[in-house]
This record gives structure tokens, C-alpha cells and sequence, in this order.
């Protein structure tokens, strides 16, 4: 490694990574950053901890924590968390930049096959066929998250009650957040064992070896003024042209919808990629109609065989509603800037939880309740995902649905009639590969792709 005293500060900080290697690194990232949340993440740990050393197994998990509890997608959020805190604001713009634009790039090919293709019969049969590795996959990150995050009975009990609050009870995201952070603050005050997970007491020899080391760098530090001016910017960027829309278009054009919507996701979505895709998915199936259930599973297969963030799938959904409610624009260029806009509006805001917030978490390093009480969301978030995993199985596996609605109850169920025999058992064919043999994430999906395009062929689908 360079020696850093031979460099200026601005080339060369105090770890010695230049951003030059920076940027090398970030772009190996964003291109290995298959397989959903939990994928993006082990990526990063391997790269980021184990091979570079660039960041503590301790201070990773903190800065992991922190993204669980912000809205919006979390793999995307650390890797701007990490580059921020090696190379200040532009690091972070670089890391969460370079983190979604393969996944920009991906989903808008895809699209606008789908858009133009995607009712064309071998086209639906792939898309069918990835539907069924779809839930295979989401299932398995409930296993992986699960593992990880449920350390203890008490942990256990969190994820299951908010699985069933919001499930069963159609609980707000935002509120099942709430009381988590809440059980986990107080269990840490109280001194309660069960709280105590792990990661309170003194580093390892390994976790100490690392360029960051536990240096806190002075842009690290809260600054009163600093913040209020970077929060002035990136409102700016992502207020400013939703508020434009609004009053250049009016509130009941396409364009206007999607700006507002998605910039809402981004404020009430809590718990990462999986917890958005549960409000996304009905309130565009439902509320808007900008898609069927079938063609929001199409979209999460595209994000699921694409790098990037999970939540990319977001740009297919505001790409088809542009596309179907096109107003004077060719479709084709409807669709890209309304893939666009909703890519922009619930990314930006994303930049601002971490530049604005990630200097007082810093500084809250070694803060036992802090720290419980985020290990305790992090089992809330786990429910939420069996949540999702389960709505989107009914969904895949039943071609009908009835809501069910009794007192404080509402959640919706299958009908058990219209099951359909080949989504179940290509389903359970992808479950037994990914659990039972170990079979990855990629050869499922193409797997199932191409089984369903040998089922149109044979004439069992249609």
C-alpha cells in the first residue's frame, strides 16, 4: 500500500485508500451484488471485512443495523454508509451510485422486452417459470436473515408477533418498528440476559486489524451546520422535481402519481428491500392498477437475476405504469422516464438518511441500548419478510384470491380451487434445490425459466 505521507489528504486519506481503488472496489460490488439483500450484503462483508479490511466485523454490523432501521433498501444504503465514512459525501455518492447503476441498466432492457414481448407466449413462459424461483428465494432470505438476526427466544417472539400484526391485522410498518425499537431499549436497560446478543464486549484481534480501525475521522462528527446544509441539498434534489411535476402536470397525471407515490415509499417504508416491496405491491395492484400481482412477481424475477438492489423492481413498476397511461409520448419513451423518475425519487432520499444521520450513529458506537434495540427491529424486519414471502406464494401458487375481513382481521386468502398445479410444483421443485440440495440463486432461476418454457412448448400452459 501506498504510504499515505506521500500523497495529499484529498488523494490519499488517512486509511491510505485512494478513491481511484475506491471506485475499483465500489464497481466489483455493484457487479457481484446478485441474490437480494441478504446476498449484497454477504458480498460486502466478504470483500469489505474479510478481504480488504477495510471495516470491523463491530463497526459493520453498527452501520448494518443503523440501514435495517432507515426506509428503503439496506444493502444500498451500507455500501453509501461505508464509502462515506472512508471518503466523505463524494465517497458515499460514489458507493451508492455505482451500487445501483448496473441495476438501472438491467431492468430497463428487461422492461421494455416485457413491455413489448412479455405477452408473447415463450416470454410469459420464462416469466412463469421465474415466478416459482422467486418465492424460493424469498423464503430463502427469510432463513438467512432469520439465522442471523434471531439469537435468542425473546428475538424469536419479536419476529413472530410481527409477522402476525402485520399479516393478519394489516399492522403499519412504521408501528411494528416502533414498539421493537422500544422492547429492545427497555430489555437493555433493564439488564435482561435475553437482550444481550452479543457484540458489547471488547473487539477481537481480528476485527481491530482493519484500515478504519476505530479512528472516528472529523467529518464523522456531528456538525449542527454541516448537516443543515446537506439536508438542504439532497431535499432539494428530490423535492424539487416531484413539486415541479405537481405544478406543471397536474395531480392526476401518470407522471405526477409516481413521483408522489414512490417518494412516499420512501418515507414510510421501513425494514429495507423486502418491507417496501410489501407496500409497493399493493398499493400498485390495488390502489393504482398501474399491474397485476402476476407482473409485480415478473418484475422481482428481473431484480432477482439482475445485480443491484432488490428494490430496482421499482423501476418496472413506474416503467409500466408510464407505459400503459403514455398521454402524448410514445409508450417506449413514457415508460423509460417513468422508470426513471420513480428509480430517482426513491433513491435520493436514501443519500440523505446516511449523510445526515450516519455521523450521530457513529458517535453512538458501544451504546449497549441503541444497539439492542436495533437488534430487536432487526427481528421485527423478519417478520415482516415471512409476511412477504407468504403474500406472494398465495399469489404465485393460486390463481384467486378473497379478502378476508372480520373485526381488526384483514389479510387475504387463496382459494383453494384455483391452485395451479404447475406454479405449485415448480415452486416446490425450486424449494428443494435451494434448501435441501444447495443449488444457487442463478442456476434456480434458470432452471424454472426454462422449465416453464418447456410447459408452453408441450401445451400445459398458456
Amino acid at each position: 500500500m501506498q504510504d499515505s505521507r506521500s500523497a495529499s489528504p484529498e488523494d490519499q486519506p488517512y486509511h491510505g485508500v485512494s478513491y481511484g481503488e475506491a471506485f475499483r472496489i465500489w464497481l466489483r460490488v455493484a457487479a457481484l451484488s446478485f441474490g437480494g439483500p441478504a446476498g449484497q450484503i454477504a458480498v460486502m462483508h466478504r470483500i469489505l471485512v474479510e478481504e480488504k479490511r477495510w471495516i470491523s466485523e463491530s463497526r459493520f454490523l453498527h452501520a448494518l443495523n443503523y440501514c435495517m432501521l432507515l426506509p428503503g433498501p439496506e444493502a444500498q444504503q451500507l455500501a453509501t454508509y461505508v464509502g462515506w465514512l472512508m471518503h466523505r459525501t463524494l465517497g458515499g455518492l460514489m458507493a451508492g451510485g455505482l451500487f445501483i447503476l448496473p441495476g438501472i441498466i438491467a431492468i430497463m432492457g428487461l422492461s421494455w422486452i416485457y413491455a413489448l414481448y412479455g405477452k408473447v407466449g415463450f416470454v410469459a413462459a420464462l416469466f412463469f417459470g421465474l415466478k416459482a424461483a422467486v418465492l424460493a428465494i424469498v423464503l430463502e432470505a427469510v432463513v438467512r436473515i432469520g439465522r442471523r438476526a434471531l439469537k435468542n427466544p425473546v428475538l424469536v417472539g419479536i419476529a413472530a408477533a410481527a409477522f402476525v400484526a402485520i399479516f393478519f391485522f394489516d399492522a403499519p410498518f412504521p408501528l411494528i418498528i416502533l414498539v421493537a425499537g422500544l422492547i429492545g431499549y427497555l430489555g437493555a436497560r433493564a439488564n435482561l440476559p435475553e437482550f444481550q446478543v452479543g457484540g458489547h464486549g471488547s473487539q477481537s484481534e481480528a476485527e481491530a486489524d482493519n484500515l478504519l480501525g476505530e479512528h472516528l475521522p472529523d467529518h464523522a462528527r456531528p456538525n449542527t451546520r454541516r448537516s443543515l446544509r446537506i439536508a438542504a441539498v439532497c431535499l432539494a434534489l428530490w423535492l424539487v422535481p416531484v413539486v415541479a411535476l405537481l405544478l406543471l402536470l397536474g395531480d392526476g397525471n401518470v407522471f405526477t402519481q409516481i413521483a408522489i407515490f414512490f417518494s412516499k415509499m420512501a418515507m414510510v417504508t421501513f425494514g429495507g428491500a423486502y418491507a417496501a416491496l410489501v407496500y409497493v405491491a399493493q398499493q400498485a395492484v390495488d390502489t393504482y392498477g398501474w399491474l397485476q400481482p402476476g407482473e409485480m412477481l415478473d418484475g422481482l424475477g428481473m431484480a432477482e437475476t439482475t445485480p443491484g438492489p432488490l428494490i430496482m423492481v421499482l423501476q418496472f413498476v413506474g416503467f409500466m405504469a408510464a407505459f400503459r397511461d403514455a398521454g402524448a409520448l410514445h409508450p417506449l419513451l413514457a415508460g423509460t422516464l417513468g422508470g426513471l423518475l420513480a428509480t430517482w425519487v426513491t433513491f435520493a432520499p436514501c443519500f440523505l438518511w446516511i449523510f445526515l444521520g450516519a455521523p450521530y450513529i457513529e458517535v453512538l458506537r458501544g451504546n449497549r441500548s441503541l444497539s439492542d434495540a436495533l437488534k430487536a427491529i432487526t427481528a421485527a424486519v423478519v417478520g415482516v419478510i415471512l409476511n412477504l414471502a407468504i403474500w406472494f406464494g398465495i399469489h404465485t401458487i393460486f390463481r384467486d384470491v378473497h379478502p378476508v375481513e372480520w373485526g381488526i382481521l384483514n389479510f387475504d386468502a387463496p382459494v383453494w380451487g384455483s391452485v395451479n398445479f404447475w406454479a405449485l410444483l415448480l415452486s416446490a421443485a425450486a424449494i428443494i434445490a435451494m434448501f435441501r440440495l444447495h443449488v444457487g440463486m442463478l442456476p434456480t432461476l434458470a432452471a424454472t425459466s426454462a422449465a416453464g418454457i418447456v410447459l408452453y412448448a408441450a401445451g400445459l400452459i398458456t
